[in-house]
């Protein structure tokens, strides 16, 4: 009896949990679908019919195409670019040991622990004197930084590799670059997914640095047109939360479709052996 009560309860509180988080999105999934007028009479309700005019709206005076391109090339490389390097950290320090990985393990950590906000000034005047300054490609360059994160999820996953493994392949004349490409990658494939989820998820939806690293209209990624619909549609809300759905969209649609291997990466780790 108690721990069917204590089921209903954990069931009933989940519920009201899950209530809480998706109300926001109904509210704006909703509206989409709605004229001004109607969405401030009843903005909670249902819309009476399926009215596609704020997505047409959206598309013919908006360069959503362009701004989802730029948005999906910044996050594909940038995010393939930061595993890569991620990954490769972490077999260097772990493949040779020694005091040189502790020191280099130190530095990393110092870097990570370092805001974000706090180095934005020099990061800008680094960019500027790299002649990268509003292009995607600088863009590309700062979001690197986030390859410290990898290396610290990847690290922590990757010393539950067994050893022997790669001391045999080392034994039999596979060298660093082999070991690495056709042991360690295969191995550590799963939480190669899990912080590429994240990544892939805080690259597309941030806004901070295309605010600050970009300038021109043709560069504007997915997040950066969203704010500029207060602007350009005044008052029209509707067709502003229906851009904000053009962005949710495609990580909605990711994040449930990676949620086995999400979880997988982030346990698959935790027991060694």
């Amino acid at each position: 009896m108690n721990r069917t009560l204590a089921r209903i309860t954990a069931s009933g509180v989940l519920i009201l949990l899950a209530v809480i988080v998706g109300l926001p999105f109904y509210y704006i999934v909703v509206n989409t679908f709605k004229s001004q007028p109607q969405m401030e009479l009843n903005p909670i309700a249902l819309p009476s019919s399926l009215d596609l005019d704020n997505y047409i709206q959206v598309f013919a005076t908006s360069d959503v195409g362009r701004a989802f391109l730029n948005t999906a090339i910044v996050t594909a490389v940038s995010v393939a670019l930061m595993l890569a390097v991620g990954s490769m950290a972490a077999f260097s320090l772990l493949y040779r040991g020694g005091r040189f990985s502790t020191i280099a393990g130190g530095i990393l950590l110092a870097a990570f622990l370092v805001p974000f906000q706090s180095t934005i000034i020099p990061l800008y005047q680094l960019v500027v004197n790299a002649g990268l300054a509003d292009s995607l490609q600088g863009l590309i360059a700062i979001y690197l930084g986030g390859s410290v994160f990898c290396y610290f999820i990847i690290v922590g996953y990757m010393r539950s590799v067994p050893m022997e493994i790669l001391e045999a392949a080392r034994i039999d004349g596979a060298g660093p670059l082999r070991v690495y490409w056709s042991i360690v990658l295969p191995l550590i494939r799963p939480v190669l997914i899990t912080v590429g989820v994240f990544q892939i998820m805080w690259v597309w939806n941030d806004y901070i640095s295309p605010t600050i690293f970009l300038s021109s209209p043709s560069n504007n990624t997915l997040v950066l047109l969203a704010e500029q619909a207060v602007a350009q549609f005044t008052t029209n809300w509707p067709a502003f939360m229906t851009v904000t759905v053009i962005v949710l969209i495609p990580m909605l649609v990711l994040f449930i479709t990676m949620q086995k291997y999400i979880v997988d990466g982030l346990t698959s780790g935790s027991v060694k052996g």
